[in-house]
């Protein structure tokens, strides 16, 4: 019986001679943990996704600050970006691949909507920036020391109250472009910034669904993939966070 095996003692002879012939052959399974999903990787993977965001975002920023129209790479970005999450969605394990692509793409949409809002508003970047950072902490510690946990029904309100925000940015749009009217959370009115408070709250809550997927796919030992899947995940909670403190902080500026 020939074994095909770097280990010495089963390439001996003497294991070898003493072995009866099989015609069954079971192939031992080995298992190789850095095949797996981990938290410290996601974490190493966000890290990248992040670099990438910032560093596209610098091109549409530059071009902004240059007197360079920046609405194509802006909106192209934007709309390839929303098809890569809707790609991964549906593919998880291309994620190594739609990620990046994503982080890229979306870095030029992020770039050319912030310099649009720093030119009108100078100052408002770096403070929703600070918001979404330091809204990013404080979930990251309530859910690190457990003060929040993510049940089934915590799950169930979060995932509800972000689709019916999905829906209703959906129908007002188009309702605005079929009867060309105003919705309401397009003003400054105290009505419209109450509408903002309310979806960034549901936005960092989705912060917690984030950290648990990650914690939760590290825990079940999911492939190695889905560090990719949970960092973009959170990349896109993050950037929709920080859009929302954009729009928000517009808000109050205006009433001033």
């Amino acid at each position: 019986m020939n074994f095909n095996s770097k280990n010495p003692f089963l390439n001996s002879k003497r294991f070898s001679s003493n072995a009866e012939p099989r015609t069954e052959v079971h192939q031992a399974q080995i298992i190789d943990y850095n095949q797996e999903m981990t938290v410290s990787g996601t974490i190493n993977k966000t890290a990248i996704l992040f670099l990438i965001l910032c560093g596209a975002a610098m091109v549409t920023w530059w071009m902004a600050f240059n007197e360079i129209n920046p609405m194509l790479p802006t909106i192209g970005g934007a709309i390839v970006a929303f098809i890569l999450v809707i790609v991964s969605a549906f593919k998880p394990q291309a994620s190594p691949y739609l990620a990046p692509g994503y982080a890229l793409f979306e870095g030029l949409f992020i770039g050319g909507i912030s310099a649009i809002f720093e030119l009108k508003f100078p100052g408002i970047v770096i403070n929703a920036v600070g918001a979404t950072l330091v809204t990013f902490l404080v979930c990251l510690g309530l859910y690190k020391f457990k003060i929040v946990k993510v049940t089934e029904q915590f799950k169930s309100v979060v995932v509800a109250a972000t689709l019916a925000i999905a829906t209703y940015y959906l129908f007002s749009w188009l309702a605005s472009l079929v009867f060309n009217f105003q919705p309401i959370h397009y003003g400054n009115s105290m009505a419209s910034i109450g509408i903002s408070v309310f979806v960034i709250i549901i936005a960092a809550l989705n912060l917690f669904l984030d950290f648990d997927l990650i914690e939760k796919g590290a825990r079940e030992r999911m492939p190695k993939f889905m560090e990719w899947y949970g960092a973009m995940g959170l990349m896109i909670t993050l950037v929709w966070l920080y859009i929302e403190f954009l729009r928000l902080l517009l808000k109050l500026s205006s009433k001033d």
